[in-house]
């Protein structure tokens, strides 16, 4: 009874937000601003419960993640500013093994551009990339107890970058930045956390300290937004950084975070997406991580999107 009451609560819980956010007012588009102001956020629910006679197995469970992106872009004549907000934050409660991070990530990003033709333009950037909470790996000690061990927190890795270069835009909805000066900071908060569970210099940074810091550096970084169907949406971030000190083929940095949105209506999608990182300095190999929900939408805006 109790698993069927969490499985009541639950839905209550989601119908009422659900409600909330249908209710909402849609700004109106602004034709006069030199503004393109845009706010989307997002939560997506997943629950399971079994009654303790039930035969097929199973763990009770709940879980949300939330989303929020904001962005403000100004332009005038050949001047460009942009600014992003990104904030995901997402876990999953498991009976028996108490609630588990499943998304994190903070991410703030402004550039000011100036155009050099219809195509390409010169721009400058900062931006920084971090995470909300703690982050843990799971084993087991000699008697079978699962011990938890942290491997990141915010601000453990924080990294801070700079970039100064040229930025190709061909179509609204592709663009590459391509920055031969990239400096870049990392910060790890206490990093002799770190030590045993990531690495001897946890992110790069040596543990009589709390920064790295690589002056001389390059990035590329590409964007990609666009419907590929009705109702479906692809958005996929490329990023590489590399070091100019340290350069060769292992030590360059990679990540692609992936967006697959399907609507199911004006307030309810279907996403799958994915992340991918190569990062030496974090491990020798590729690391991946995936996620899959379905939940509700809403976004606010001040102009008309254009047909992609």
């Amino acid at each position: 009874m109790k698993a069927l009451t969490k499985a009541s609560l639950g839905t209550l819980v989601l119908l009422v937000i659900t409600y909330t956010y249908s209710t909402a007012q849609i700004v109106k588009p602004d034709t006069l601003s030199n503004w393109k102001k845009k706010t989307a956020f997002g939560l997506n629910f997943n629950q399971a419960s079994f009654s303790s006679n039930w035969k097929g197995g199973g763990v009770n469970s709940i879980g949300f993640n939330g989303l929020f992106n904001h962005k403000a872009n100004f332009s005038k004549g050949k001047n460009k500013w942009d600014n992003e907000i990104d904030l995901q934050y997402g876990f999953v409660n498991n009976a028996g093994q108490g609630m588990r991070k499943t998304l994190d990530r903070i991410y703030l990003d402004t550039k000011y551009g100036r155009d050099l033709s219809e195509k390409w333009s010169m721009f400058s950037s900062l931006n920084f990339l971090s995470q909300f909470a703690p982050g843990y790996n799971y084993t087991k000690d000699a008697a079978g107890i699962e011990v938890e061990n942290i491997i990141s927190d915010i601000f453990a890795p924080a990294f801070f970058t700079a970039a100064l270069g040229f930025e190709y835009k061909p179509v609204d909805y592709f663009k590459v930045r391509i920055s031969p000066m990239a400096p870049r900071l990392t910060i790890v908060q206490d990093p002799t956390r770190f030590t045993q569970t990531v690495a001897p210099a946890p992110y790069g940074v040596d543990s009589t300290g709390t920064t790295r810091f690589e002056w001389l550096a390059f990035q590329l970084t590409a964007d990609f937004n666009k419907d590929v169907a009705k109702n479906i949406n692809l958005k996929w971030r490329y990023m590489l950084f590399a070091n100019y000190e340290t350069l060769e083929g292992k030590t360059i940095d990679h990540r692609l975070d992936l967006l697959l949105t399907a609507k199911v209506n004006r307030f309810f999608n279907v996403n799958l997406g994915g992340v991918l990182i190569y990062d030496f300095d974090q491990d020798d190999e590729v690391q991946l991580s995936q996620l899959f929900n379905f939940g509700f939408s809403y976004s606010i805006q001040n102009y008309q999107e254009k047909k992609k």
